[in-house]
């Protein structure tokens, strides 16, 4: 099939540092070309993909070395130049949110656009009623749930390349936090859990400039501490061993998680997931078998204790049957076979 990928361009795909959607989309991109599918990669031009790149501004906006005050203008101008050029693809998969929808809708393209954030927000509902002809993809059952009435097409969770992450299978020494700093990701909760068993927490998170002035009260005020170490953002290359080498992820979110990437990434290091409940959350872990899922601190740093009693293997062997990208892309692929033919259909 001819396919088009659209990633959002504040990060590159794949993103140096933090992106999960970017990650996703990167991921998937090169397993369909893998796969035999002839495809197209719209995103910022300092990605990279086995595919064919079409740049749409030079470097992600989010990182990049000039100022871009009006990021919005390369999203509108990518939906534009996507449109202009769909009549050369099957289907057009579009990962930038609800950006495209004028075009889909009024050039009738055979597309699908997948909701990578959260959909419990009021503001959104009108939108998604007047573009109810929108065909979507759920990342997680439990993100739909808000929007249940959305022209939803299937359920895709995400993969990752089975050979980017190996586990290990002695326990580690310390705990882990991996994500960004902001009120719904929970790390002064972690740091509680961390202070409660008396472990090491390792933090690599990164904090965005809408969550500075979180970070600067209620996140760098705990930080004074010897058993806690803030490592910052940190990229592929050291998030293998980071998670691998861990006792177990603290996962304390206090939102309405759409999938949680991190989760999966734990399990393909052979890493256990302690995690609140909350959106995906029980989509992914199975209690128990991958990790535990508990309603506080206290449950939470009890929890660290019967880590010993999860094995790392089967996470492993959990996350090889759930969440390759080859499952992932079997998945999406199903979805583009039937876009396609309705599309021929249609004509």
């Amino acid at each position: 099939m001819k396919i088009a990928q659209i990633a959002p361009l504040q990060e590159s795909v794949p993103p140096r540092l933090y992106g999960g959607t970017e990650r996703v989309v990167s991921y998937l991109t090169e397993e369909l070309v893998r796969q035999g599918h002839d495809v197209t990669l719209f995103a910022s031009g300092d990605s990279k993909t086995a595919g064919k790149l079409k740049a749409i501004c030079p470097q992600a906006t989010r990182l990049s070395k000039q100022e871009i005050p009006r990021p919005l203008a390369w999203d509108v101008l990518q939906a534009e130049i996507v449109a202009q050029e769909a009549h050369k693809f099957d289907v057009i998969h579009s990962h930038a949110d609800f950006l495209m929808f004028p075009q889909i809708r009024d050039r009738q393209i055979p597309a699908v656009t997948t909701m990578h954030g959260r959909l419990d927000i009021p503001d959104l509902f009108p939108l998604f009623k007047e573009f109810n002809d929108m065909r979507l993809v759920s990342i997680s059952d439990a993100q739909r749930a808000p929007m249940s009435w959305a022209n939803w097409v299937a359920t895709v969770h995400h993969g990752l390349p089975e050979k980017a992450f190996t586990a290990r299978e002695s326990k580690g020494e310390y705990l882990a936090f991996l994500g960004r700093v902001s009120p719904e990701k929970g790390l002064p909760s972690a740091i509680r859990i961390a202070k409660m068993t008396g472990l090491p927490l390792r933090i690599a998170a990164k904090v965005d400039p809408t969550d500075r002035k979180y970070f600067e009260k209620n996140v760098k005020p705990l930080l004074n501490d010897p058993q806690l170490e803030f490592l910052g953002e940190i990229g592929d290359d050291q998030k293998c061993s980071f998670l691998s080498n861990a006792h177990a992820v603290l996962f304390p979110i206090n939102w309405p998680e759409p999938f949680g990437l991190v989760m999966i990434e734990s399990l393909a290091c052979g890493t256990p997931v302690i995690a609140f409940p909350g959106g995906a959350v029980s989509e992914i872990l199975e209690d128990g078998v991958t990790g535990f899922i508990v309603r506080n601190a206290k449950a939470a740093a009890e929890a660290v204790k019967r880590i010993p009693t999860i094995s790392r293997n089967r996470c492993r062997e959990v996350f090889e049957t759930r969440f390759s990208t080859r499952r992932m892309c079997e998945d999406y692929v199903q979805v583009y076979e039937r876009i396609a033919e309705q599309a021929r259909v249609a004509a």
